[in-house]
């Protein structure tokens, strides 16, 4: 059974303190040996001067998981985590804010407030979930604790790809993985999976081609030293890359590969939404293949439903929009389009401009060209209102794709150029040039 003094001594390893560093003034480094060897019982006015420098609080050293705080803090925690797979992410939010994380240890804190991030970001309330990763992830690199650091960049990352930005995003993921460098993790699943989601914030950044170098690597670190979980990961986010550069078919091969990983392991967030990436992908292939797509999405639609977030669900109802329109069943489409905007509420969000020109695909089809462009200036404006980034110049070349088959020729090119300026590339004709210096067939 762990005693007090095995708690006692786990605790000073992990904060990197000898037995004289924790002595310090007012304990003799013997009387630390002989708690540790258990042959003291200290007081309790001396395992709260214990605890204090070990950064964690006297009742773990005394009762350890078993203390009152610490077990109800858990049993509690628990339930919030139950809360997140059933879907109800405000429950867990309000399950840990009644919780005083003040008088458990800084793990169990780190634990519970790290889930009370996720449960933010699940409910697309992404900077209450920066506002907590942010100092977590500092009082985890002190200790140092690599992996567990790790974990919380890779939600960090995540949020801040979701929010735009983007230069946020790569700063703070490269900082952790050079940590992880220096502590020779690299290739561990956290490792694997943090390089994963930072190279999807090169892709957002337009970093294409250092995107593709730094893929290719990791697939091959992947292949020598990565479990399966972890290889997923990098097919995965090796696959966004081909994506980006039009390359479907090696985008597929690597979705195709992630799923075969990922499905070894235990069910979570994960699997559902490469699925609906997947059907992404049979949806823009040659030919497309809605019927494979809605498949994907059929067995994607439960575990998001309990786990993904309001944005997850969103891009999962806006592809099945898609499959259902090229299909010719406009009425599905049109519910589904309809239900992903109700879901994502009047934020500016990526993911809202593109349900609307989804909306908009589906009325023009049914012969509403009125509504049609209703939907397409909606989708236009949130684009507006966002920050430039390679994925939304996809978006904005959608649309002017869209204005374009209406015969809107003038709202096409202001689309179009919106699209170049946003993917990097700027005017290169001085705006005070005169005309016939520059015009075509002057």
């Amino acid at each position: 059974m762990t005693t007090i003094g095995d708690r006692v001594r786990e605790s000073r390893l992990a904060a990197g303190l000898s037995q004289t560093a924790l002595a310090g003034n007012a304990f003799s480094p013997s009387y630390i040996s002989l708690i540790e060897a258990g042959h003291r019982e200290p007081t309790d006015a001396a395992l709260g001067v214990l605890a204090e420098r070990l950064g964690t609080t006297l009742e773990f050293l005394k009762h350890g998981e078993d203390g009152p705080n610490e077990a109800r803090t858990r049993l509690e925690l628990d339930y919030a985590r139950l809360d997140l797979a059933s879907g109800d992410a405000a429950g867990a939010v309000h399950r840990i804010g009644a919780l005083d994380l003040t008088v458990v240890t800084p793990v169990l804190r780190v634990e519970a407030l790290s889930t009370l991030a996720r449960a933010h970001e699940l409910l697309g309330e992404l900077e209450t979930a920066i506002t907590l990763l942010e100092p977590l992830l500092a009082e985890t690199q002190q200790r140092p604790d690599h992996l567990r650091a790790a974990v919380l960049t890779t939600a960090l990352v995540g949020c801040y790809l979701e929010a735009g930005d983007l230069h946020r995003a790569v700063e703070v993921g490269e900082r952790t993985l050079a940590d992880l460098d220096s502590a020779d993790l690299v290739g561990t699943d956290e490792h694997l999976r943090l390089a994963s989601t930072v190279l999807w914030a090169y892709v957002e950044r337009g970093d294409l081609l250092y995107a593709t170098h730094r893929a290719a690597e990791l697939v091959r670190l992947a292949e020598s030293l990565g479990t399966p979980r972890g290889r997923g990961s990098v097919y995965w986010n090796a696959a966004l890359v081909a994506e980006q550069r039009r390359d479907y078919e090696l985008a597929q091969r690597y979705t195709e590969r992630a799923l075969a990983l990922l499905s070894e392991g235990e069910p979570d967030r994960d699997l559902p939404r490469l699925r609906v990436n997947y059907a992404w992908l049979l949806l823009r292939s040659e030919p497309a293949d809605p019927h494979a797509a809605l498949e994907q999405i059929d067995r994607a639609e439960p575990g998001l439903n309990a786990v993904g977030s309001a944005l997850d669900v969103a891009r999962l109802q806006v592809e099945r929009s898609r499959a259902h329109l090229m299909l010719g069943d406009e009425a599905a489409a049109e519910s589904d389009a309809r239900a992903a905007l109700a879901g994502l509420g009047d934020s500016p969000r990526l993911e809202a401009a593109t349900a609307h020109i989804a909306l908009g695909d589906v009325l023009d089809a049914r012969g509403d060209h009125e509504g049609a462009s209703t939907a397409f200036q909606w989708g236009a404006d949130m684009l507006g209102m966002m920050a430039a980034t390679r994925h939304s110049a996809g978006v904005w070349r959608d649309l002017g794709d869209r204005y374009l088959r209406r015969g809107d020729v003038d709202a096409a090119a202001r689309a179009f150029d919106r699209a170049l300026r946003e993917a990097g590339f700027q005017p290169s004709v001085p705006t005070g040039a005169p005309r016939e210096t520059w015009s075509l067939g002057g």
